[in-house]
């Protein structure tokens, strides 16, 4: 093997060219990505970032001496246009190369709003990549009114730092309530009932018709007529796969390029990693969107690549920070008939919904309580269900519970 390619330089990417020289891997390895800054943490731009409570040369992964003390050839700003899964060669803006095995780790790219509702005004920003955040801070000031649409994760971390830093927060879901994809009920009210104590106007059940101005956003219309001044929007709507190389090279698609569990696509001598694919997970196909799972998955693609021939059993976890607040989630919710609520120690703090299907313990999400986290994660992650009369006894030690 003498010329591995690796398209997309974000978490998957790094760590499967910094896993396969682990691994021994000793040829050719090129690492492309159509951003211009080396791989960098997602999670703290619209968070520490943001905030101005971390550096921008603290957000790379790792320094460009690393990447050249591991021969590995980083191509940023490069977008690549076009695979031959035939004649396994990758064409970019400058050419045309040829690989033995290449490796997809093209992410995920926010969904925007329409632009004929205003979507393409300036003033309107999406939060994924170094440059989104760039572009929005300036509008993060404490005399503007900030719109937010979507209420998932992103649209409340957004909605903590801009009122962190005095900003007026109107944040307009369209379902009957926020995080109404991701959790249950109880945290999504739990999670209203912080941000509306920090100020923030949540909106629910309400569409957006449009947004105004001319060359600058400047106002939102809701669907009732409802109308207000905005100085800027922040687009929280989900994401997307990045599988346009694949489908034009004729790969397997499903919500996500289709890998098996080992990471190979469809096509011999291509594999994918992180947000952009899916895989066979507990008899179904997932597509997991976190950075836990970008590394453990590319950690395996890396070693299969190298011929481990080893299984990814993905361990679903995942965080939010928002204001004082830090969410640990374990598990994946999906097809839960019950949540409990379990308060925090007698000595004060943390709160736990635990999802149960039946008696089996499928997930939960902690509120600065990291102990009720880690003990679910054990419990899920080796099969095992507590009791869900002992959770719901906030004075059974929750080491019990193992």
């Amino acid at each position: 093997m003498q010329h591995i390619a690796v398209i997309g330089a974000g978490q998957a990417g790094a760590t499967l060219v910094e896993t396969l020289r682990k691994q021994g891997f000793d040829g050719r390895l090129t690492l492309w990505g159509d951003e211009a800054e080396l791989p960098y943490q997602r999670p703290p731009l619209s968070k520490a970032y943001l905030l101005g409570e971390m550096t921008r040369d603290r957000l790379h992964l790792r320094p460009a001496s690393f990447y050249d003390d591991q021969r590995v050839e980083v191509h940023t700003g490069t977008r690549i246009t076009a695979l031959d899964p035939v004649a396994m060669t990758l064409t970019h803006t400058g050419g045309t190369e040829s690989c033995d095995t290449i490796i997809l780790a093209t992410g995920s790219t926010p969904r925007r709003l329409p632009a004929d509702i205003g979507g393409d005004l300036p003033g309107v920003f999406a939060v994924r990549t170094l440059a989104d955040i760039d572009a929005l801070e300036p509008h993060i000031r404490a005399d503007g009114h900030l719109l937010i649409v979507g209420g998932g994760y992103i649209g409340l971390e957004a909605a903590a730092v801009a009122r962190k830093r005095g900003m007026r927060v109107t944040l307009l879901e369209a379902a009957q309530r926020i995080l109404s994809r991701v959790s249950c009920q109880d945290t999504a009210l739990w999670f209203a009932d912080r941000h509306r104590a920090e100020g923030v106007e949540i909106i629910e059940d309400a569409a957006l018709a449009r947004l105004t101005g001319s060359d600058h956003v400047s106002g939102a219309v809701l669907s009732d007529g409802t109308s207000f001044k905005v100085d800027a929007v922040v687009c929280g709507i989900g994401v997307a796969p990045n599988v346009d190389l694949a489908k034009a090279a004729k790969l397997e698609v499903n919500d996500g390029i289709a890998v098996d569990d080992r990471g190979r696509t469809s096509a011999p001598g291509i594999w994918a990693a992180g947000d952009c694919c899916s895989f066979p997970w507990r008899g179904r196909r997932i597509r997991l969107e976190s950075v836990p799972n970008a590394i453990d998955q590319a950690e395996v693609v890396a070693r299969n690549v190298l011929g481990a021939d080893e299984a990814y059993v993905a361990k679903p976890w995942f965080w939010s920070d928002q204001y004082d607040v830090k969410l640990q989630i374990a598990g994946l919710n999906t097809g839960f008939d019950r949540v409990i609520v379990r308060d925090g120690t007698p000595t004060g703090g943390g709160r736990s919904h635990w999802y149960f299907k039946g008696d089996t313990l499928l997930a939960v999400d902690a509120m600065n309580d990291p102990r009720a986290y880690m003990v679910g994660k054990r419990l899920i992650e080796s099969g095992r269900s507590p009791d869900a009369g002992a959770v719901a006894d906030g004075s059974t030690p929750i080491k019990d519970l193992m």
